[in-house]
């Protein structure tokens, strides 16, 4: 998932993944797309970045 790397621009993953109450290590999963989120952690990454969290299910 490019995009969500781009969307995620300066931020570290930990930091992303902290304030979205996930592992690191499972962000990283979502972002190089070796797993897809739940609609709930989809809702709380997206509220992070600021992006609708639809763009997951895509």
């Amino acid at each position: 998932m490019n995009w969500l790397e781009a969307i995620r621009a300066r931020r570290s993953q930990a930091e992303v993944a902290k304030e979205a109450g996930i592992s690191q290590a499972f962000y990283c999963e979502i972002e190089t797309g070796k797993k897809r989120p739940s609609v709930a952690v989809a809702k709380r990454i997206a509220a992070v970045l600021g992006f609708e969290w639809v763009r997951f299910f895509e």
